[in-house]
């Protein structure tokens, strides 16, 4: 069993010290976060800046080789390129250039046998030394297909090998090391969009092109047609202004889909005015709903109208402005030819 000790007359107790408190390194503040996001931007706004004056006579050329192409545009691009590639081509299909994209290593085991010598190829490439795309450039000759390269290395390989060259010049990347494709695919994408936008000008490509190619959606609706919206036919309500109020209303309520107003015309189908159910109801608050009554005496006058060839998105923001649920549409002459109301603006998501 141990026993305690004591202490010698000169032994003293060790001198008990606190241990150091650890230094903590935060890293970085808020505003140095900040302020590298904003060294990103700066240096892709720059190199942005630095493109433009890279447009010359070869993009012209570019646009008119597209703008020639019997076929497809293929569009080609290896790594974040490739990523950039697939945009472009989508952008290209959707304004009206047929366009589909092909990744450089499927291509070589097969996929090749998508491209076809009525086809442009745009290959995208940074460095003009990507091997894979190298190894494309001979066979894409054989096929006889066009080829058009957009790089930052006019002497590379790719460059050598290209039937046009597009140059975005030595692009600095915004990455701390320099390394990661950032600015350069920016100005990829930015080249392609103007190269997609010259070519769409060019076509002449409208609203209703827009609207074959986007059915689905917000932009696709707004430039549908109001005459592809309207309300027509045994849908399209109309009563003559010497009918009586209590045919108004059953119009109004048992046209299918229940518009809630009705076209009014003359004797000879001419639109004269438009019976709503706000009217009704102002008529009931002043005890005047005589269902005797001649509906062209109480119909509002004057009425505003679409012309069904207008833009659906135009006729919206008349229904918006002027505050009205329904308006009568007319044709170019000026001659009723249907209703268009509210509620299908809603169902389409346009209001």
């Amino acid at each position: 069993m141990a026993t305690k000790r004591s202490l010698a007359a000169d032994e003293t107790l060790p001198t008990l010290t606190r241990p150091r408190r650890a230094v903590l390194d935060f890293g970085p503040s808020l505003n140095d976060r900040v302020l590298a996001g904003r060294r990103v931007v700066e240096a892709e706004i720059a190199a942005l800046q630095s493109l433009v004056s890279k447009l010359d006579l070869q993009f012209a050329k570019a646009v008119e080789t597209i703008l020639a192409c019997k076929g497809r545009l293929v569009v080609s691009g290896m790594g974040k390129p490739g990523f950039v590639a697939q945009k472009i081509s989508a952008t290209f299909a959707s304004t009206g250039t047929p366009s589909l994209y092909l990744h450089p290593a499927e291509a070589l085991h097969g996929d090749l046998g998508r491209i076809t010598k009525r086809d442009v190829v745009l290959l995208l490439s940074n460095s003009g030394r990507t091997e894979e795309m190298i190894r494309l450039m001979d066979p894409i000759a054989r096929i006889g297909a066009k080829t058009i390269l957009m790089t930052g290395d006019i002497d590379s390989p790719l460059a050598e090998r290209a039937d046009l060259v597009l140059d975005i010049g030595k692009v600095e990347e915004a990455c701390p090391l320099g390394l990661a494709p950032t600015a350069s695919s920016t100005v990829l994408l930015v080249l392609g969009d103007a190269l997609a936008m010259a070519v769409m000008e060019s076509r002449e490509f409208g609203p209703e092109d827009w609207a074959l190619y986007h059915p689905g959606g917000a932009l696709g609706t707004r430039v549908l047609r109001v005459r592809e919206v309207m309300r027509t036919g045994e849908n399209n309500p109309i009563v003559r202004q010497d009918e009586p109020l209590s045919r108004a209303v059953a119009v109004m309520t048992q046209t299918p889909g229940r518009p809630g107003a009705t076209n009014v015309v003359d004797k000879r189908g001419r639109l004269v005015g438009i019976f709503t159910d706000g009217d009704l109801r102002r008529l009931f608050e002043k005890s005047e709903a005589d269902p005797d009554r001649p509906v062209g005496e109480v119909m509002g006058r004057d009425p505003t109208t679409v012309e069904e060839n207008m833009l659906v998105g135009e006729a919206a923001k008349i229904l918006r402005d002027r505050h009205v649920d329904q308006v009568p549409v007319v044709d170019s002459r000026g001659r009723l030819v249907g209703l268009l109301d509210v509620q299908d603006l809603l169902d389409l998501r346009v209001l």
